[in-house]
């Protein structure tokens, strides 16, 4: 029996779920590495524990729920791989049965959300890399509809092209190997967003242009001045230095404000 790739795939959802978060926005509330108050509280009680704040759920009550609640529930194991991961990350986003229906309407079967035998056996004629393609469009899609992608639309939407890059990566047996460090994703969506996005280079080339032609527009009103020698030299390059200043920091502000939509 081919062994599990599992642990390779937590580890890689961990990188995108990261560590603690309450965002008033984000109607799951209290998260810690992607599992929700209500999920954990749920799983203490069926093992006989006290409840206790998410924030100090373990490593191996993490393994165990994501293990039981969406990597078993989509029979992953049974999937091929790079399938395998671009599911489960697909569940752990967005509940299993949803996932599995994205993966069932591109295999053109019965969308029932359980991944039972129909399912399995279609996908024996199917091209893995085809159906990781579609079950990402599908849940971009999704993800796109929601009142919510205005706050982490941005993020998804970079979590969805990395889920999608590495599932096919292993799909055509060239994967490297899962990243170790889960805190390594937790870059500032900003400094994310202006160095992944088309967006935020735009915006940077846009502020840089802008600043050069008022530079050239303060030279030309201010080329009277510099024809003096003596104090009036130094006011003109000032004025120029002045101006500059103030151009460059609105082309900032509104790089910022563009991270921020």
């Amino acid at each position: 029996m081919t062994a599990s790739s599992f642990d390779g795939a937590l580890r890689r959802v961990l990188v995108h779920e990261g560590g603690y978060a309450d965002h008033p926005a984000d109607p799951g509330g209290a998260t810690m590495k992607g599992i929700t108050q209500r999920v954990y509280d749920g799983w203490r009680r069926r093992n006989g524990r006290a409840l206790r704040p998410v924030r100090r759920i373990a490593a191996d009550e993490v393994a165990a729920i994501y293990r039981a609640q969406y990597w078993d529930a989509l029979r992953a194991d049974d999937l091929p791989a790079g399938l395998d991961y671009c599911l489960f990350d697909a569940g752990v986003n967005s509940g299993p049965a949803q996932a599995a229906k994205w993966l069932q309407r591109a295999l053109g079967v019965a969308a029932d959300g359980q991944i039972g035998e129909a399912t399995l056996a279609a996908l024996m004629a199917a091209e893995v890399p085809e159906l990781i393609a579609a079950v990402c469009e599908r849940r971009l899609a999704m993800l796109r509809s929601l009142r919510t992608f205005r706050h982490f639309g941005a993020g998804w939407s970079r979590r969805v092209g990395e889920v999608r890059a590495a599932a096919l990566a292993m799909a055509a047996g060239r994967d490297s190997a899962a990243p170790e460090h889960p805190a390594a994703g937790r870059a500032r969506p900003s400094d994310a967003r202006l160095a992944r996005t088309p967006e935020g280079a735009a915006g940077l080339l846009a502020g840089l242009g802008g600043l050069g032609a008022v530079v050239a527009e303060q030279a030309d009103r201010l080329a009277p001045l510099a024809a003096y020698g003596g104090p009036l030299k130094w006011v003109f390059a000032a004025l120029m230095l002045a101006g500059v200043g103030l151009t460059l920091r609105a082309a900032l502000s509104r790089i910022r404000a563009g991270e921020a939509a």
